[in-house]
């Protein structure tokens, strides 16, 4: 076995260790080997990481938004440029196909070069007030230092999602991702002098302990919060950014359903489907995992989804060939083991799939299970390739069976009835809804959800607005002095 890939922390432009000289290792889910070397950081490490951005923050702001756009713009090219090593390094993190990295990977360009065009709009406005003595004009300033928390699934995805619009906005960042997938993102910071940042606009902290992000979050020099992962996790972050008074946008959990209405094209639902849940290993906040289909069509639509499932290719992510990898660490594997032991508990009925032992390592195979709308694995995220079907009568009980849930991340709507499509999509409690699609994203579209999948919404023209401060000024024109004891 080779020896660990080596990586190292940015703090303040500069490439450095932990201060405790303390690693940790990264495993390969597919080959179960430990593959990367990484520094373990503490919250000293944390403290020097904020300090940095605090110090570039005056400097950066300042700036126009012209060539913060210059910047971006040259990230997102560079990101391009590097797609390739950069997608073989989420691969080996995550266990994810190397043909979806790399399309993710070269898509993030479009994200820095969509937020370049934002930075150079980014614009205050004058406001007619009664007394025309005042002339009143507000402007958008960087709201300041922002932690960015990301998961292992999509780090380099969902850390853009934070990043592109911070640095538009004019703010300084400080980045810690999962100690499950830290890799792509230390080399993704190798990248930033290139593109022109200057040293402490961004700087990224790795390490295995859970206080690490705590520390961060709580931290007196961050001015604002972006968190993706766990709801349980998130209510945390929530509550000491509301300790703090400072604003967090939480991208969390989500149960999302798919419904299939009776006159829908059953081939492409089948196979939305299995792009929702199966692509990605199930591993997506937003997979499609909760299958409402109408009884007429249950058992047919249930006969080629299970079909396709079967077919799916499970092996080697960096494999051309492959569809799916396996799970991408072992406490998530244990997750869904667990869940699909629960279900088995409840009676639910294994149309196709579970645990594939022949493979080894961490693969679970597509699986399809028919269960109760009570049940467990239908009300739970798993956060594997796991499809609950469960049939219904009419859109009533479709719509109450989609919102009976805590979640509000998205939706599928699949019907050829454009009446049903749109009358469907907007009863539906959901950040996003797709109709006759699934799984489609855009640096222009926002993202979020309702309940518990979180607070806020991330791309889009609005999502720069969290990363901003609103400032009103105030201009007397006479010069005249007036009465001090009246009020404007």
């Amino acid at each position: 076995m080779a020896s660990p890939q080596r990586f190292r922390m940015l703090l303040a432009g500069r490439s450095v260790d932990a201060r405790s000289g303390r690693t940790f290792t990264s495993e390969n889910p597919y080959t179960g080997d430990d593959w990367a070397e990484v520094p373990d950081a503490g919250p000293e490490d944390v403290d020097a990481a904020v300090e940095a951005a605090r110090a570039a923050f005056p400097g950066w702001s300042a700036t126009t938004g012209f060539a913060r756009a210059e910047a971006l713009r040259r990230l997102g090219d560079l990101v391009l440029e590097n797609a390739d090593e950069l997608a073989r390094l989420e691969v080996n993190d995550s266990g994810k196909l190397h043909r979806e990295m790399l399309g993710q990977v070269r898509a993030l360009a479009t994200w820095y070069h969509y937020y370049a065009g934002l930075a150079q709009t980014v614009e205050g406005r004058q406001i007619p007030v009664p007394n025309p003595d005042y002339l009143v004009y507000t402007r958008r300033e960087p709201v300041g230092v922002v932690a960015a928390i990301t998961p292992w699934n999509s780090p380099l995805l969902l850390m853009t999602w934070k990043l592109a619009p911070a640095l538009a906005a004019g703010c300084t960042v400080v980045v810690k991702p999962s100690e499950h997938s830290p890799a792509a993102t230390l080399a993704f910071a190798e990248l930033l002098a290139r593109a022109g940042l200057p040293p402490g606009v961004v700087n990224v902290v790795t390490g295995r302990s859970r206080a690490l992000g705590e520390h961060l979050v709580a931290h007196p020099g961050v001015d604002k919060v972006a968190f993706t992962g766990s709801t349980a996790t998130g209510r945390a972050v929530a509550r000491a950014a509301a300790e703090r008074l400072i604003p967090a946008t939480l991208e969390l959990g989500g149960k999302s359903p798919q419904l299939v209405f009776p006159d829908a094209d059953l081939t492409s639902a089948a196979n939305g489907l299995v792009a929702g849940v199966f692509a990605a290993t199930g591993q997506s906040c937003m997979a499609g995992s909760r299958l409402l289909v109408h009884e007429s069509v249950h058992d047919a639509l249930v006969d080629l989804v299970a079909e396709r499932a079967s077919r799916i290719r499970l092996g080697d992510p960096l494999d051309a060939e492959t569809e799916m990898g396996p799970v991408a660490n072992r406490p998530q594997y244990d997750k869904i083991r667990r869940h699909l032991d629960t279900a088995a508990a409840e009676h639910a009925t294994l149309v196709c799939g579970g645990v594939d032992e022949a493979l080894g390592g961490y693969f679970v195979k597509p699986t399809v299970l028919s269960v109760s709308p009570g049940d467990t694995v239908f009300r739970e995220e798993v956060f594997g390739p796991v499809l609950s079907v469960v049939p219904f009568a009419d859109e009533e009980e479709a719509v109450a069976l989609a919102n009976d849930t805590p979640y509000g991340l998205a939706a599928g709507v699949w019907t050829t009835d454009v009446h049903r499509a749109h009358r469907v999509a907007a009863r539906l409690r959901a950040g996003s809804v797709w109709i006759n699609a699934y799984r489609a994203v855009a640096p222009s579209v926002p993202f979020g959800g309702f309940g518990d999948s979180g607070l806020g919404r991330e791309n889009g023209v609005d999502s720069l607005g969290p990363y901003l401060e609103e400032k009103a000024v105030w201009t007397e024109l006479t010069g005249v002095p007036r009465d001090p004891f009246t009020l404007g």
